[in-house]
């Protein structure tokens, strides 16, 4: 993992960033937060200063890239840059109880939220809600239990790129899986998350 004091040194005015990201969690309470994050990301995907490191504009072959750009040792949050192939995505997933704000970079991604109606032990039953599209300057954010979700990129021929701001490093989540035969109910698993090397 990468700590605060050993971040991508590609990455330009990170410094500017993080101050923003530091001064919103002065705020009283997680609406606030996020909602004050979810600006500072779009101002600094519109500032020229702010420069991701060259390492994002890589995809991986067989999977959508996750790179930790910075860890924040006073707060404990963590900025990760995600380098998304044509067609790449997730399944539906959770943020393991974390809130989480997204920006779009480049690109343009496609946004499926879900809403959870049901559990039965490790059977889920979702609705799935009206899918968004997130082009470049574009934030959101997800707060639980409303953390339900997939991503993909939109385009098949060019790469997307999103930065994601976590409450602290996401070490796992739930991956939910399509139940044979049964619309809408999905199989719960617990994935460990992984980190991409530069």
């Amino acid at each position: 993992m990468i700590s605060g004091a050993t971040a991508y040194s590609g990455f330009m005015g990170r410094e500017r960033l993080v101050a923003a990201i530091d001064a919103a969690l002065a705020t009283p309470d997680v609406a606030s937060t996020v909602a004050r994050i979810e600006k500072a990301l779009q101002q600094a995907i519109a500032d020229p200063a702010i420069v991701l490191p060259d390492c994002v504009h890589a995809p991986i072959t067989d999977h959508y890239a996750r790179r930790e750009l910075y860890r924040s040792a006073r707060h404990g949050y963590s900025i990760i840059a995600m380098t998304w192939g044509p067609g790449q995505g997730t399944p539906l997933h959770d943020h393991d109880g974390l809130w989480c704000v997204e920006g779009v970079w480049h690109g343009t991604l496609r946004i499926a939220p879900y809403r959870l109606l049901e559990a039965r032990g490790d059977a889920m039953r979702f609705q799935a809600m009206p899918v968004l599209t997130g082009e470049r300057g574009s934030a959101g954010n997800l707060i639980p239990p409303d953390e339900f979700h997939k991503l993909r990129n939109a385009s098949d021929d060019d790469i997307a790129i999103s930065v994601h701001v976590y409450q602290r490093p996401m070490e796992r989540c739930t991956v939910f899986v399509p139940e044979a035969g049964r619309e809408d109910w999905y199989r719960r698993e617990s994935r460990q998350m992984q980190t991409d090397s530069a």
